[in-house]
């Protein structure tokens, strides 16, 4: 966490809202009585977040008994997350975040090392909100392998 942005870990998260695929809003309100899963990703089309979103996808029947919608996040275009969401065929919307607003709100942006270079980016992140719109779990700096058992497991405690 940066001194700027309080966590907002077991606190209500203020609503928001956001575009994203299918032609759809995002917005938090809509989804209350839900559990939601949120996983921020670095870009579209890499190695690490096709692997992650296909286990999502996977996965997905199991949330679903467990009253749980899952977004994935990243700051790619409306066109990309289109593009990506049809080649994995992910049954799940993906939201797009431009500005950095939704990132941001979860201090999911990061300084990082890519190629012996400091870049900004998004931090692999996955956060979990209740029914009731309070923010549950929170898994920052995430490795994609068996991290999407993790994430159910944790939401079928909460079902």
């Amino acid at each position: 966490m940066t001194d700027e942005t309080p966590s907002i870990l077991n606190k209500i998260v203020p609503e928001f809202s956001a575009e994203m695929t299918g032609g759809k809003t995002f917005s938090l309100s809509a989804y209350s009585g839900k559990n939601l899963v949120l996983y921020f990703y670095p870009k579209d089309n890499t190695p690490g977040c096709t692997t992650e979103g296909i286990q999502f996808r996977d996965a997905y029947p199991q949330f679903q008994k467990h009253n749980t919608e899952i977004f994935g996040i990243s700051r790619d275009s409306l066109k990309s997350h289109e593009g990506f969401k049809a080649k994995l065929d992910l049954p799940f919307e993906l939201i797009t975040d431009p500005d950095e607003t939704v990132c941001i709100m979860f201090d999911v942006m990061k300084m990082k090392n890519m190629y012996g270079k400091k870049v900004r980016g998004v931090e692999r992140s996955t956060f979990v909100i209740d029914g009731s719109g309070k923010l549950v779990k929170e898994w920052r700096g995430v490795k994609v392998a068996s991290h999407v058992e993790e994430v159910l497991s944790f939401v079928k405690t909460i079902a």
